[in-house]
């Protein structure tokens, strides 16, 4: 893709200095890639504060971020500074935002195969919402809070048989699914009525999830559509639309804001006659443009007739949504961001895989060389929280960038943390 990167995937707050320098938060990408060491995750402070308060303002209050898009302690804390409520979906993204001082009646508890142990932590830690997703989850809570003496507010995850146009496996609103108790096959309804028959759990509304990465409002008024004529009879205190707004990852595509996609679902919402609160949960369009990671190029290897290979320090163990969902990324040079590039090469790792490709057809200036910072933009989300140690990788660093100012959330791994819990 001839030209220089497009603006609309970099972070809100990014600029570019006189010598074409890129700087986000009016931080230098290249002098943090020698302060902090790369594959770095490099986040727009700014930025995430901005979607934060967009989402909280367009909910009227009524939302919660979704930890599994990026989680760590500041991110909890930062989102919770700005109003929103948390959703975690284990004990351990639980943990982290009691850690990071959320208030328990503030986090909403999900996950298709929660533990003994894990609903007992919720129950603890007074979390304000737990979001039920199948008749021996119900036994089970129903027989924790009679043990202890306590209740429990609970949301039934039901399934509205609505298909989104994404990826299958981030697919979740349709008939066939792991999660939720389905409309259509009356599950749903039974579920409703052995909630109401248990004297330990308050059913205090509904949740449903469609998918992720969904650009079309369309499918989530549908989904409105199906919980509303559902919902009904039963005069549910609250309605969760649950998450799934797409956002940009390559030139040439587009999503609604924030703003826009909460318009369209308080709208079917009102058509459809719904007087609950309506929540709900959204991460990536939270987090995803909000950061770019840095790599170093390591290995560029030409192979004549077929196409030349550009190797940098990290690969699937930062991102693996290339290899899972064969997502699409740009990339550019942060010490020539506005040079041409009109070369194209296959963007690699350095694991021990063939498949570990970060961007099939990368677009790169002429003179890249070895040694220089490369940036993917909108990593934001599900990079750093799907990342892994495969062939016992360090995992990267975190800095958020404001004011000219970095400052490190999560430290870079030693060599010391990867045999750290061997016996």
């Amino acid at each position: 893709m001839a030209g220089p990167i497009i603006r609309g995937l970099l972070p809100d707050n990014t600029d570019i200095s006189s010598g074409e320098r890129t700087l986000i938060g009016g931080c230098d990408l290249v002098e943090l890639a020698k302060e902090f060491g790369t594959p770095l995750f490099v986040y727009d402070e700014i930025h995430l504060r901005s979607r934060c308060r967009e989402a909280v303002e367009a909910f009227d209050g009524n939302v919660a971020y979704a930890t599994k898009a990026f989680l760590c302690t500041e991110m909890a804390r930062l989102a919770y500074q700005e109003g929103m409520n948390l959703d975690v979906a284990t004990g351990g993204e639980l943990f982290i935002a009691r850690r990071a001082d959320v208030p328990g009646e503030r986090i909403v508890m999900h996950g298709n195969n929660k533990s003994l142990e894990e609903l007992n932590m919720a129950l603890r830690e007074g979390v304000g919402r737990i979001v039920v997703d199948s008749f021996n989850e119900l036994d089970r809570l129903d027989q924790l809070c009679a043990d202890s003496g306590v209740s429990a507010k609970i949301l039934l995850r039901v399934t509205p048989g609505v298909e989104a146009h994404t990826h299958e496996f981030v697919s979740t609103g349709q008939e066939d699914s792991k999660f939720g108790f389905t409309v259509k096959s009356g599950l749903a309804a039974e579920a409703v009525e052995r909630v109401r028959r248990s004297p330990h759990l308050e059913l205090f509304g509904l949740h449903a999830h469609i998918g992720s990465q969904v650009f079309d409002v369309e499918p989530f008024a549908k989904a409105v559509g199906v919980l509303a004529e559902f919902a009904a009879p039963f005069d549910f205190p609250e309605l969760s639309v649950g998450g799934g707004l797409g956002v940009p990852y390559v030139e040439g595509e587009a999503a609604p804001s924030i703003k826009d996609w909460a318009e369209a679902i308080l709208d079917a919402c009102k058509k459809a006659g719904v007087k609950s609160l309506v929540s709900s949960e959204p991460g990536r369009s939270i987090v995803a443009s909000a950061a770019v990671t840095l790599y170093t190029v390591g290995t560029i290897k030409e192979v004549p007739d077929y196409r030349t290979y550009v190797s940098v320090d990290g690969g699937m163990s930062d991102n693996p949504r290339p290899v899972l969902y064969g997502s699409g990324y740009e990339t550019f040079l942060p010490r020539a961001n506005q040079a041409t590039r009109q070369n194209v090469v296959r963007l690699v790792g350095k694991h021990c895989e063939s498949g570990d490709v970060l961007i099939k057809e990368a677009w790169v200036p002429d003179d890249l060389v070895v040694g220089d910072i490369l940036a993917t933009p909108v990593t934001g989300a599900y990079g750093y929280s799907m990342g892994s140690n495969y062939n016992q990788v360090l995992r990267p660093a975190v800095v958020f960038v404001s004011d000219g100012s970095p400052r490190m959330v999560v430290a870079r791994e030693s060599y010391e943390d990867l045999i750290r819990r061997d016996i």
